[in-house]
């Protein structure tokens, strides 16, 4: 599905396969090529950044000195927005090459003695405390064996503090949708994800959308099949497209949208 990037691998080793995009992309601009949509043209991956933003902000909104999780943090796009609101982060992400993007960037913008950064797999996270806001974005549909998906979820719980948030942003379509699914990526249907966090334990406070303009999906899975100058148009054509739309409805879209904004809360322990 990409354009500039290798093509999905046969097989998933999720080390591997982040530490080699961390290397051929983190240190580009923004790094939005490692992290959003892998090796696609910088202005699909601006759309991208700046949907995920506006559908997360009203829960990015913090006060000084919030303990937050960023899980999956990559080049550290949302700790460095937080820790510049004031927010102590700590970062975690498996590439080794994804934390040192992260460091150096949080340096540059002075914002290192907020941010703290950690090499580490999900499933056996551990951040050393306790936060209120934990955040993860696009990290769960990357975790393809349900097991690892629950330890990650029920790791990502056990870190929150009492009244503690979990701020989650993942592709989860209403219907079940296939088409788009590779050997490292797979949009589970949002009432999987519904039944998942309650089996772990936790409460959904809230649901949001992100990006209701069917284009994208339309064409991405098409994309390898097409000569590249007629796919980068094509790219580009749907892009202008989907701005309008998901920048000025994705929120309120939300049973349109292909991705969904989950934010949860540590369910009520039953009395014994």
């Amino acid at each position: 599905m990409s354009i500039r990037g290798t093509p999905a691998p046969l097989s998933y080793d999720p080390r591997w396969y982040w530490e080699e995009r961390a290397r051929r992309f983190a240190g580009e601009r923004d790094g939005l090529a490692a992290v959003c949509s892998y090796g696609m043209p910088e202005f699909y991956n601006r759309l991208i950044q700046r949907c995920q933003r506006l559908a997360l902000e009203r829960w990015l909104d913090v006060v000084p000195g919030t303990r937050v999780l960023d899980v999956g943090c990559g080049v550290g796009r949302w700790s460095r927005l937080l820790a510049a609101r004031g927010a102590l982060v700590t970062g975690i992400d498996l590439s080794p090459t994804m934390i040192a993007q992260a460091i150096r960037r949080a340096q540059a913008q002075g914002l290192a003695a907020r941010c703290r950064f950690l090499v580490q797999d999900t499933a056996v996270l551990d951040g050393g405390g306790q936060f209120e806001l934990v955040l993860a974005v696009t990290v769960l549909q990357h975790i393809l064996e349900p097991l690892a998906l629950r330890r990650a979820l029920t790791r990502m719980m056990e870190h929150l503090a009492p009244a503690g948030r979990l701020v989650i942003l993942e592709a989860a379509p209403c219907a079940p949708v296939s088409r788009c699914n590779t050997s490292v990526f797979t949009a589970r249907s949002r009432r999987q994800y519904l039944e998942l966090f309650a089996e772990v334990g936790l409460e959904l406070r809230a649901v949001g959308g992100v990006d209701p303009a069917p284009f994208k999906a339309w064409l991405l899975p098409h994309l390898s099949r097409i000569p590249r100058p007629l796919a980068l148009f094509g790219l580009a054509l749907a892009t202008a497209l989907s701005a309008p739309v998901d920048m000025l409805l994705g929120r309120r879209a939300v049973a349109r949208s292909w991705h969904a904004v989950f934010v949860l809360e540590r369910g009520r322990q039953p009395c014994h």
